[in-house]
């Protein structure tokens, strides 16, 4: 019994650690998951009136795949993001602390649609805070 609980602890503990050295890209899923959050976030604004507005005249192919490539490598995936500052893709948009944080709602909610854990959800919204200030206001 005592080698049991022994085995068991050590399982536990090198499982502890050896998550804490994945990435968050890895610990979301992958590409696969980075493609069905942004999917999903995409949907969200589809369905929402006050976020639509913000998007309605925009490339959606093109936010689609350069949300994927900012998500992927804000989260350590192996992207480059190659598209514009936050600051150019926002700016004269006027974007509200309050809508902003609508909007923090809608991605929270794409990535529970696409069954991330909430513990990787808050690294996931942890790496994407600093674009905050880049986004409202502009």
């Amino acid at each position: 019994m005592k080698n049991l609980i022994l085995i068991f602890l050590t399982c536990f503990f090198l499982t502890a650690c050896a998550s804490k050295n994945l990435s968050t890209y890895q610990q979301l899923g992958g590409q696969p998951k980075v493609e069905e959050i942004v999917d999903n976030f995409i949907t969200e604004i589809e369905y929402d009136p006050v976020m639509f507005e913000f998007f309605k005249d925009s490339d959606i192919n093109r936010f689609r795949e350069k949300l994927i490539e900012h998500l992927c490598f804000l989260t350590g995936g192996p992207c480059d993001y190659t598209g514009d500052s936050m600051e150019q893709v926002h700016g004269g948009m006027n974007i509200s602390e309050s809508t902003f944080n609508h909007g923090v709602d809608l991605f929270i909610s794409a990535m529970t649609k696409a069954d991330i854990p909430h513990p990787v959800q808050n690294k996931i919204l942890a790496t994407m805070i600093h674009t905050r200030d880049q986004m409202i206001y502009r």
